[in-house]
């Protein structure tokens, strides 16, 4: 009931059984106890920290005693871990609620290790990819009943781990299969990154944008490896391959963005028209494709930054720029550094630092105040 007791207070009130001026009393008190009991960056930093390093140690503590223990002992403390950690977050919860988050994401993170150690204490049939559904399947379980943000993040980087170990296993030594994949995980983690949109904030929304932000450029350079010096031996994918895994790649992605933000998905749409003619340059302009792929990423970036300019968001501006900063330093060590001298290389080098790093900054700036002032 406290996470919904303004739900309940609407309710009452709806019925009649307290007025409004009450009901707004309440509203007030509540929010400014809220706010006197906010909790400061260091303590969060510090509640992150320390569940992390109490996992680990949890882990390693197990690992150390692990050849020891019987099988049937081994078992019981696999459940024990996973169990004594959503009892601990359930018991927190109603005194300290960001504990009890940190707790119950222990305990589903301790769930993907149990799985694992299951298998290999009765010795199942070896299939990774199975382990990482049920262990997907139990943060979503656990994001169904306990509304955790945590829990959805948990779900959010699991069930796509999931998806393509089952299609890595499934296509193993077959020409180009990693372009697909590659093409999936850009494209999904665009849609993480716009996942917060001027009219939809939340925690999950936050944090699906870091996870998206921090995996876009590795994404990008994963697709344009795979392009250009994937594994072209071996036999070719079949038709039925193909079309399975380019629809996965790109509808699953789409519909999941079209759930986040509604009728405003078109960008998404145009992002996936970018990661599609990223994908293909490296098949369909084999001679120039470095090139191809430079003015690609150079279109992304800008791109990137006239979308966070259109919603007001500062990390796709901020994340544009760096995009864009890399693939000029890319452009320069492959194709311009090695047909000047030595002392030439590195003067060019140092004036692209110098004047490039200054416009970028510069430009950065004026994109960022014009945020800060509504233009668009």
């Amino acid at each position: 009931m406290a996470a919904n007791w303004e739900r309940h207070l609407q309710r009452w009130t709806t019925a009649g059984l307290i007025d409004a001026p009450t009901a707004d009393m309440i509203l007030a008190y509540e929010a400014d106890r809220e706010k006197a009991q906010g909790l400061r960056w260091p303590i969060l930093i510090a509640i992150a920290l320390g569940g992390l390093l109490f996992a680990a140690g949890i882990l390693l503590f197990v690992a150390a005693h692990w050849d020891r223990l019987s099988p049937g002992t081994r078992f019981c403390l696999v459940l024990t871990l996973v169990a004594a950690a959503h009892l601990a977050g359930a018991i927190a919860a109603s005194r300290f609620s960001i504990l009890s988050t940190t707790l119950h994401a222990i305990g589903t993170i301790c769930l993907g290790a149990g799985i694992y150690l299951t298998g290999q204490i009765f010795h199942l049939q070896e299939h990774w990819p199975g382990g990482v559904m049920l262990w997907a399947f139990g943060a979503f379980t656990a994001w169904v009943l306990l509304r955790h943000w945590t829990q959805a993040c948990l779900a959010a980087i699991l069930i796509p781990v999931w998806l393509a170990g089952e299609w890595s296993v499934a296509t193993h030594g077959w020409a180009f299969s990693d372009n697909v994949l590659g093409a999936g995980v850009l494209l999904l983690t665009t849609t993480y990154l716009t996942a917060v949109s001027p009219e939809k904030t939340s925690s999950l929304r936050k944090a699906l944008s870091w996870i998206g932000g921090i995996a876009l450029i590795p994404a990008t350079g994963v697709v344009i490896a795979s392009g250009s010096f994937g594994s072209v031996h071996g036999p070719s994918l079949p038709l039925a391959y193909h079309i399975l895994g380019w629809a996965v790649a790109f509808l699953l992605p789409l519909a999941f963005a079209w759930v986040l933000r509604g009728s405003h998905v078109w960008p998404n749409a145009i992002a996936a028209i970018w990661v599609a003619a990223l994908s293909a340059a490296g098949f369909l302009f084999e001679a120039d494709h470095n090139l191809v792929h430079y003015a690609l990423c150079a279109l992304g970036s800008v791109g990137l930054i006239g979308w966070g300019m259109k919603e007001t968001r500062k990390e796709r501006v901020n994340l544009g720029i760096a995009g864009f900063a890399l693939t000029v330093l890319a452009f320069y060590f492959s194709t311009v550094m090695d047909k000047l001298g030595r002392s030439a290389s590195l003067i060019g080098l140092g004036f692209l630092f110098l004047l490039g790093g200054w416009l970028l900054e510069k430009t950065r700036r004026r994109l960022l105040t014009r945020i800060g002032k509504g233009g668009t």
